[in-house]
């Protein structure tokens, strides 16, 4: 049994750790934070003194880092998202959005399969690369009951893609002609983390990232449903393969993580709630609104550089050298297939 406080130091170094990848992104702004953040994670990982402490008294603070309180920032992550901002897209472009994530996600997972990567990878991946990255791998990882190395897997590849997207697709998007706003579209179809996404679109300038963040939020809530479906799919299979033996009712993970419910809810609370604190008739963005989204994105962003960088110190290259190339391959071609998906439905909607 651990001691009372054994977390402290796993979450002090992380939150330090955060706070190196924010001075990161403040020099080079092109870096988001949440990418710095997992690759110093990853670094720490591979230097032989650190590692003895990643994996000895720091290890229940990171733990908690990469579990609870990365749960907690995608409650908060519900409070960029209004469903009038959906709505606002219009029908099509919801079709659109929804529609590519489900090819993405079932496409990236047969790939997993058949490249016949470890334990929960694939399915995590797939959510990474289909829906919201990090994000998305920390809900599906609950339901699924993943090990963090799969985890960290699946985000060192989001991270990689991700960060490739920002010095790729602007430069692809000058001989295809894109207009900024199509551009943002494609950026906000293409990429994973909301970071990445603000990072690749600002470049194309304001109405760019507009269109591109919009996008992406609503990407992020396709997040509910597909937990649902992916814990209702883990409970058949946990019964097919226990038989009788299968884990009681109240011992099996819940088809819809409490967290994910949060996130609803934090959707629910920016459409109908913050609206009448704010004031006047669109509400949000003024008055004690305002400070409302803006702690609670300040706090969001903290919670995930505490969290990406926790994951980042469970990748280790050693142990990723027999099965690497193969989560590699399915990282690039799952992001190779988004981006074409992306620039096709682009085509299809202007």
């Amino acid at each position: 049994m651990r001691a009372p406080g054994a977390w402290v130091p796993g979450v002090l170094v992380a939150g330090a750790a955060a706070v190196v990848a924010f001075a990161v992104h403040l020099a080079a702004p092109a870096v988001p934070m949440l990418t710095a953040a997992v690759v110093l994670g990853v670094v720490v990982a591979q230097i032989p003194a650190l590692r003895r402490h990643v994996d000895g008294v720091l290890k229940p603070g990171l733990a908690l880092a990469a579990r609870p309180l990365l749960r907690v920032g995608i409650v908060l992550l519900g409070l960029k998202l209004s469903l009038s901002d959906i709505a606002g897209l219009g029908w099509a472009t919801i079709g659109v959005i929804v529609a590519i994530v489900v090819l993405t996600f079932l496409a990236t997972l047969a790939l997993g399969r058949r490249l016949r990567l470890p334990g929960t990878q694939p399915i995590l991946i797939a959510a990474g690369f289909s829906i919201c990255g990090a994000s998305a791998i920390g809900a599906v990882g609950a339901v699924t009951r993943s090990k963090d190395e799969d985890a960290a897997t699946a985000v060192a590849l989001v991270t990689l893609c991700g960060t490739l997207a920002i010095a790729v697709l602007p430069v692809l998007a000058i001989p295809l002609g894109m207009s900024p706003e199509e551009f943002g579209l494609w950026v906000g179809l293409s990429v994973h983390d909301v970071g990445q996404v603000v990072a690749t679109a600002q470049i194309a300038g304001p109405a760019a990232l507009a269109a591109a963040v919009v996008v992406k939020l609503t990407r992020v809530l396709t997040l509910a449903p597909m937990v649902a479906t992916v814990g209702l799919l883990q409970r058949r299979s946990d019964r097919r393969s226990a038989g009788a033996d299968a884990p009681e009712p109240g011992k099996r993970p819940a088809i819809v993580p409490l967290f994910v419910l949060g996130f609803v809810a934090a959707v629910l609370v920016r459409s109908f709630l913050l609206p009448l604190v704010g004031g006047g008739a669109s509400g949000v963005g003024t008055g004690a609104a305002n400070v409302i989204l803006e702690t609670a994105d300040v706090l969001q962003t903290a919670l995930f550089g505490l969290a990406l960088f926790a994951l980042g110190t469970g990748i280790r290259f050693a142990q990723l050298a027999r099965t690497g190339w193969r989560a590699l391959v399915v990282g690039l071609a799952s992001w190779a297939l988004i981006a074409v998906l992306s620039l096709a439905a682009v085509e299809l909607l202007s």
